[in-house]
């Protein structure tokens, strides 16, 4: 089976074809998803907040994020990022393809988990396109390989990636205090006579 067996894949808008111009008239402004915004680890970074994008048209809903959707890179690193009901409504580029899940048959932070595992990634750079940045697109991602696996199977994965997430967060909060220790122990030690 492949992946469009189990969800729907398409692809953001064409930023450049909705772009207003010079002084043209503003349509829609939209909070746009970036590549800045997708960590390495497969969560949605916003410290920053997110871009704002000025369209000459409004825009279709197809193009904007949805709780349950499953948004991936289409270039190197090739990074899915599960969205949540707090990153609905961001418009996404052509450079990211949206997921849509058919949750009677897999769940959508199962996709996102697969499709970021070193078996997929492997998969995706024998059939990568371009040389300077390599980049894939939706035909490839729906031809990729995958298992039919009960929903509860997912679901135990799903909940211990969740709690693999949370190690890792928790432990680069401890690297970050431990940091902060090592910085102000050697400033004693330096200020002392």
């Amino acid at each position: 089976m492949k992946l469009c067996d189990f969800a729907e894949v398409k692809t953001g808008v064409v930023l450049a074809r909705k772009k207003v111009n010079g002084n043209g008239d503003v349509a829609a402004t939209y909070n746009l998803l970036t590549l800045n915004n997708i960590g390495d680890d497969g969560v949605i970074i916003n410290g920053d907040g997110f871009e704002t994008f000025h369209s000459s048209d409004a825009l279709g809903a197809h193009y904007f994020t949805e709780a349950g959707d499953v948004v991936m890179r289409l270039s190197h690193p090739h990074t899915a990022v599960y969205i949540d009901e707090k990153h609905a409504g961001l418009l996404v580029p052509s450079y990211f393809a949206i997921i849509k899940a058919d949750t009677r048959k897999c769940l959508p932070q199962f996709i996102s988990w697969y499709l970021n595992s070193s078996m997929v990634k492997r998969e995706l750079e024998r059939s990568q396109s371009g040389s300077r940045i390599p980049s894939t697109n939706k035909n490839v991602l729906k031809s990729i390989p995958m298992q039919e696996i009960t929903l509860e199977k997912q679901k135990w994965i799903v909940d211990l990636l969740k709690l693999h997430q949370r190690e890792k967060h928790l432990y680069y909060r401890l690297i970050e205090e431990k940091e902060k220790e090592f910085t102000a122990i050697t400033q004693q030690i330096l200020a002392k006579k």
